[in-house]
């Protein structure tokens, strides 16, 4: 028998029950996740000729809140009414958060509005409703409001608005915010971490988590499952395993979310035997972390790991889910499997499953990459689902020179879709150029012109000395530029004189052929392979290597060249699957 049953047994059994005795079993099942029994617990008080007291209503309202039961909740802010227990701050905060929670967020600001005796607490549950609703302006606004009242806001009012800053974007006034607290809890910092990975900002995630750390801040499994998120997204494998450490002095190594994120991280990282432990070791595991495990396998190249885990995963019956599925087709894709491809993509529905557009997205990929482009068409048309810019951008990305026309039917529409985004021109006028045809390519750059859409910057990145470094094509801006452009330089005569031939063929400009050659010798992962040559010259540690976009092909060529004359692994990560670089071969087997 539980606690719940327990107290039920031994309320049942009182000779004499009061509105206390009510009262403090609504406020306990409330209080506990048993929101249906609180509102019973409500009634059968009432149906006994107790009136209820206004602990009674708040407790039922909380009760409301969790159940999203706007009806019942408006039930009993009518009998509120009727009892005229409305003025009473505590019941009206109760009734205003009901509201918000439940979603109707202007029955609450109307009620907020009319409230007499404002209290801090009577701002946060609104100024919260808003930001939960995902209205963060309106939780700016009434901030501002706020502060120019006689109360001030407290760090409960704080955390909510540093939330709708990184909702809005503005990265900015939430530090400058952050750093004027006189005083600063671990719900605000938590705040600062994951709005700062969220928005894109993963080095200043690590190095607040750092402050942190410092000012022995409590930490939780929250702050700790974003923070090595943000690890993942770097790459940093320094970082990642220092959090590890931390996960286990602060005793939450057996938290699902935390090892979730690790296993993620490890794999992110290239290092699918960590990852692999972490999985194993793990003392309950859930549908997230058997995705996150299968789906690292696929993107580093180990397609039978990630294929047999699948299949230990229905063993063990967990059913799989939409994710499980884009990583099982990401497998596929991976070692370029389109028979097994299609069986899998054919059991989503044997699961009772519809298939969504990122499981098509991955089969116009497999069965585009396999040349059926044809296939690939005719795939989109029959789909129930709309195409969106997904699949007809993953479309445009498998089309050789040869397939014109599919890509031209795919970029139009990308085109009308994104007008802005440049991804679709560029690929449209390298192909384009791939054929030869220079007033096709001036047509396409001088629409992309007109439409104002700007091209975002390739770049690579490195951790070296626990720092990250960034480069981008044909970079001097880095302190040791001259360096970096001596060793890269001195490495590709080495590798020529072993067989590395670059290929200007893939630069797609009208230009000179030593135009061609310098713009290919000295693309960002080039740099970044330099560096940390420079840095660590007689390393046995992998090299790892992260960019933004997918590796080109004379690029792929050289890190095979490279991992032969240094001897040691290239682990790079791009924006397709992880290609493990030794004793030039790669495990992609050319496949990416």
């Amino acid at each position: 028998m539980d606690m719940v049953e327990k107290l039920h047994v031994v309320f049942d059994q009182m000779p004499y029950r009061d509105s206390i005795s009510y009262n403090t079993l609504i406020a306990y099942f409330a209080n506990n996740g048993n929101s249906g029994k609180a509102l019973r617990v409500l009634m059968r008080m009432q149906e006994e000729g107790f009136q209820p007291t206004h602990h009674s209503y708040v407790n039922a309202l909380q009760a409301c809140s969790q159940l999203l039961d706007l009806r019942h909740g408006k039930q009993i802010h009518g009998k509120i009414v009727v009892t005229k227990l409305g003025e009473n701050t505590f019941v009206r905060n109760a009734v205003t958060d009901m509201y918000a929670r439940c979603g109707d967020i202007d029955r609450a600001r109307w009620l907020f509005d009319r409230m007499i005796n404002k209290n801090v607490v009577s701002w946060n549950l609104m100024i919260s409703g808003y930001v939960k609703l995902g209205k963060p302006d309106e939780c700016i606004h009434l901030f501002d409001e706020m502060q120019l009242s006689t109360l001030k806001p407290d760090l409960v009012t704080f955390s909510n608005v540093l939330n709708a800053y990184f909702q809005c974007g503005r990265v900015a006034d939430a530090r400058n915010i952050f750093s004027k607290l006189p005083k600063i809890d671990e719900i605000c910092w938590t705040t600062m971490i994951v709005g700062y990975a969220q928005n894109g900002r993963d080095e200043d995630s690590l190095m607040l988590f750092g402050d942190m750390l410092r000012r022995n801040v409590k930490l939780d499994n929250y702050t700790i499952s974003s923070v090595i998120s943000s690890c993942a997204k770097l790459a940093s494998l320094h970082h990642g395993q220092v959090v590890h450490g931390k996960v286990i002095l602060v005793g939450i190594e057996n938290d699902m979310l935390v090892l979730s994120a690790l296993v993620d991280m490890y794999s992110k990282c290239g290092v699918t035997l960590d990852a692999w432990v972490v999985f194993e070791t793990m003392p309950i595991k859930n549908i997230i972390t058997w995705n996150a495990m299968i789906l690292g396998y696929a993107q580093n190249g180990q397609v039978p790991e990630a294929l047999a885990l699948y299949e230990r995963m229905q063993q063990e019956n967990f059913k799989p889910d939409n994710i499980t599925f884009v990583a099982v087709l990401s497998a596929c894709i991976n070692a370029n499997m389109v028979k097994e491809g299609q069986k899998y993509f054919d059991a989503i529905s044997e699961q009772g499953m519809t298939p969504t557009l990122d499981h098509y997205a991955c089969m116009v990929t497999l069965i585009g990459r396999s040349g059926r482009i044809d296939k690939a068409v005719d795939l989109i048309q029959g789909m129930p689902h709309k195409p969106n810019c997904r699949i007809w951008s993953t479309l445009l990305s498998v089309c050789a020179k040869t397939d014109l026309k599919s890509a031209e039917l795919a970029a139009n529409y990308l085109f009308e879709f994104e007008p802005h985004n440049a991804g679709p021109y560029i690929m449209l006028s390298n192909l384009y150029a791939a054929c030869g045809r220079w007033k096709d390519v001036a047509v396409v750059r001088s629409l992309m012109k007109e439409k104002s859409a700007k091209k975002f910057a390739a770049y690579s990145w490195v951790e070296v000395g626990n720092e990250v470094h960034r480069f981008v094509s044909e970079d001097h801006s880095h302190l040791e530029a001259g360096k970096i452009y001596g060793e890269l330089n001195r490495l590709i005569s080495i590798l020529q004189n072993i067989g590395y031939n670059p290929d200007i063929n893939i630069v797609l400009h009208n230009v000179g052929e030593e135009e061609k050659f310098r713009s290919i010798s000295y693309h960002s992962e080039k740099l970044a392979l330099a560096f940390s040559l420079i840095r660590k010259p007689n390393g046995i540690e992998p090299i790892r290597i992260i960019k933004n976009i997918r590796v080109c092909d004379d690029c792929h060529v050289f890190m095979k060249f490279a991992s032969i004359t240094i001897g040691r692994p290239i682990i790079m990560r791009d924006s397709n699957r992880f290609h493990h670089f030794f004793d030039g071969k790669c495990s992609c087997k050319d496949n990416w």
